[in-house]
């Protein structure tokens, strides 16, 4: 028998699945039905303080190997999920979701801090370092002086579980600089990778960009993904103190490639263009394609082979 179970820190998940924020994640009725599906926990909407409508459309389009986007953080804004959040511990005791800020200047993002800390929350909170389609705003990410800074803001005060989503990493040296920051930190988790921003896709009938925000500039989700995804959460995984966990994002299809980010260090596994094109349901077919290879290679727990990657 199989066993999905997995955690982050003294967090307990009875599955690896999760979605990734910004799908399927915008209302209460979404949420709901991530929290009914087979994934073992999920993760809110991305949050600023106030609401925002995000881009115009089109901002989204299927690929053949994926999609892109820019949506621009369209929330509901921090009260909102900060709310559903406070009702649904209440409801479910014992069970873990994660809470995603990603305040467009640090004085947000400090704000919002704030309110999470002063509440009762209890589960996860990620502070979502790396959107790649807010016209005008670079990633923090990719600013690493800026990132540090951020951090130490944040840590000043901010007491309750906490990670951070990064944007893709293509170097070795950034690998190096980033998880040395990092390392500074009581983070509980690490989230790899965010899409790849930005890509560019044309329609071959009209010569027109796919999407409209930023001339169709857009981040790229999918299989496309899967080879940074892994390269990310392997360097991470190597380089990251032990008491930071990794959640690896980008290029889930099927259940081998949850596997294979398990095998490259990953405790949690999110989707996001599958979900976004096969709803909640999927969950249930990747939990059971992911036992299939744990059970061929006569795996058992996760445990058993995460981090466990082989090389020549």
């Amino acid at each position: 028998m199989t066993d999905l179970q997995t955690s982050i820190g003294d967090f307990q998940f009875d599955n690896v699945f999760m979605n990734a924020s910004g799908v399927r994640c915008y209302t209460e009725e979404d949420l709901d039905a991530l929290a009914q599906s087979d994934a073992g926990t999920f993760v809110t909407k991305s949050a600023t303080q106030a609401k925002r409508l995000g881009n115009p459309s089109p901002r989204y389009a299927r690929l053949e190997l994926g999609s892109i986007n820019s949506m621009g953080l369209p929330n509901e804004g921090l009260d909102y999920y900060l709310n559903y959040a406070l009702k649904f511990q209440e409801k479910h005791p014992g069970q873990w979701i994660f809470l995603s800020v990603a305040g467009l200047t640090m004085e947000e993002n400090l704000a919002m801090a704030h309110t999470i800390e002063d509440s009762d929350f209890n589960g996860l909170v990620e502070f979502n370092l790396s959107c790649p389609n807010v016209p005008g705003k670079p990633q923090t990410g990719y600013d690493f002086d800026r990132t540090k800074e951020v951090l130490t803001n944040l840590f000043t005060f901010f007491t309750k579980p906490a990670g951070v989503k990064l944007p893709p990493y293509f170097d070795l040296a950034q690998f190096d600089q980033m998880a040395a920051i990092l390392n500074q930190f009581p983070l509980q988790f690490v989230n790899s990778i965010n899409s790849l921003g930005n890509g560019l896709m044309i329609d071959p009938e009209t010569d027109t960009a796919l999407i409209k925000p930023k001339g169709g500039f857009g981040g790229i989700g999918g299989a496309y993904a899967k080879p940074i995804a892994l390269a990310n959460v392997r360097a991470f995984s190597q380089r990251l103190d032990s008491k930071i966990q990794l959640i690896g994002t980008g290029g889930v299809t099927n259940g081998r490639d949850a596997y294979d980010l398990i095998l490259a260090g990953a405790s949690l596994v999110q989707v996001g263009t599958l979900l976004q094109e096969e709803g909640p349901a999927v969950f249930t077919r990747l939990s059971r394609e992911l036992q299939a290879v744990m059970q061929t290679k006569g795996y058992t727990n996760l445990s058993d082979f995460k981090g466990q990657l082989k090389t020549q």
